[in-house]
């Protein structure tokens, strides 16, 4: 079988399913991989393989079985030292291996742009037990946040008004870690005006960027997002400032999501995922080039528009209410009577608050099109197997 390029995709919900459609538009062979079987992404793949990310052996055994052009992560929770390895070996990782380590971690890539960097960041400071949490805090004053340093999709982050629920938080962030480090970030809550992920793509011809995407967050975790952002010329230029800083000093070619708190003029780096980011799905509607598409242009050296656009547009999660292993869905038509798109991601089961599928809905604004969005999630209905 001829193909452009073969990559190696690990990690293979939702974001993947879409890069694998994107990839595949521009003639690649895609191998998904992930932790479970049936996942989106290995529904429109060329092959598959089912494996832990963190298992060292196994990932280099399918790297070296499919000897891929591309190896691109699509999660946070790999064991990354075999990707620096790999690289070392001569495959290409996506963006780097370095970008993969580093954001892997909340308190390397934090470390980099605080102390590297010198970007303006809240304050933190790290705990690996109760103890530590609690001087922490004190140090960061509150409210403050308490996040683990691994974790997929905000999971087990959550803000702490008062000494009280510290203990509280602790736990739940370690009931949600992702890989096997006990460590959370505890950080000043910023009392920010609005936060915003700006989508940043370093290519072979250099670095563009998406119009700025606003998002709301429940659980730590994204509800909903809109483009583009209304900023001042000066919080823009700064936020483009800091993303290119940190993107160039990463390396490698790929689509950034970079997120940034704006309070009045001030920008404040927040974090960052080297791939598409789940606040991006609106891109899928709102832009000409999908964040997908730029991920995959820009991975296999293909030109990226110097200027891209959006309209005003929005996405809704659709959320699953309860554990079920087999699931169906209801309310399309109505969801999409008034204009919007629906995008089921095809999951196998379903747990509390799991993101099952979005909502996209354009208009003249983006107030109008965060409201289509909403409305048009709202009715789509998960039936759950008893």
């Amino acid at each position: 079988m001829s193909h452009t390029a073969k990559i190696l995709l690990l990690g293979a919900g939702e974001l993947g399913r879409e890069f694998v459609i994107s990839a595949k538009r521009l003639g690649a062979y895609v191998v998904a991989c992930d932790a479970y079987d049936h996942a989106p992404a290995m529904q429109l793949a060329d092959a598959a393989e089912v494996f832990s990310m963190l298992d060292a052996v196994k990932l280099r055994e399918a790297v070296e079985r499919h000897a891929p052009d591309y190896i691109v992560p699509e999660i946070e929770a790999i064991r990354t030292e075999v990707l620096v390895d790999l690289e070392q070996e001569g495959f290409a990782v996506v963006p780097s291996a370095r970008a993969a380590l580093l954001t892997m971690n909340r308190d390397a890539i934090r470390d980099l742009a605080a102390n590297e960097l010198d970007l303006v960041t809240s304050t933190y400071r790290y705990a690996k037990n109760l103890e530590e949490v609690c001087v922490a805090a004190q140090h960061t004053g509150f409210p403050c946040v308490v996040k683990p340093v691994v974790s997929s999709s905000g999971k087990g982050q959550s803000t702490v008004r008062d000494e009280d629920g510290l203990e509280e938080a602790w736990d739940y962030a370690c009931a949600n870690m992702r890989g096997d480090r006990q460590r959370v970030i505890v950080e000043q809550f910023v009392d920010f005006d609005y936060e915003i992920t700006l989508l940043t793509i370093r290519h072979k011809d250099g670095v563009t960027f998406c119009p700025p995407i606003g998002h709301r967050q429940e659980r730590g975790d994204y509800q909903e997002s809109w483009q583009p952002v209304a900023m001042s010329d000066t919080t823009l230029d700064r936020a483009r400032q800091m993303a290119r800083k940190v993107v160039d000093n990463l390396g490698g070619h790929g689509l950034f999501g970079v997120e940034f708190f704006v309070r009045g003029e001030d920008v404040i780096f927040s974090e960052l995922s080297p791939r598409p980011h789940d606040t991006g799905m609106v891109t899928l509607v709102s832009q000409n080039l999908t964040e997908f598409d730029l991920h995959a242009r820009a991975i296999m050296g293909l030109p990226i528009p110097e200027d891209i656009r959006a309209r005003p547009a929005a996405s809704a999660v659709i959320l699953a209410e309860r554990d079920s292993a087999g699931l169906s869905y209801e309310g399309l038509a109505e969801a999409m009577a008034e204009g919007a798109d629906i995008r089921i991601f095809g999951k196998p089961d379903s747990r509390p608050y799991r993101r099952m599928g979005v909502a996209l809905a354009t208009a003249d604004d983006t107030d109008t099109a965060r409201r289509n969005a909403r409305d048009a999630a709202g009715l789509v209905r998960i039936v759950y197997d008893a």
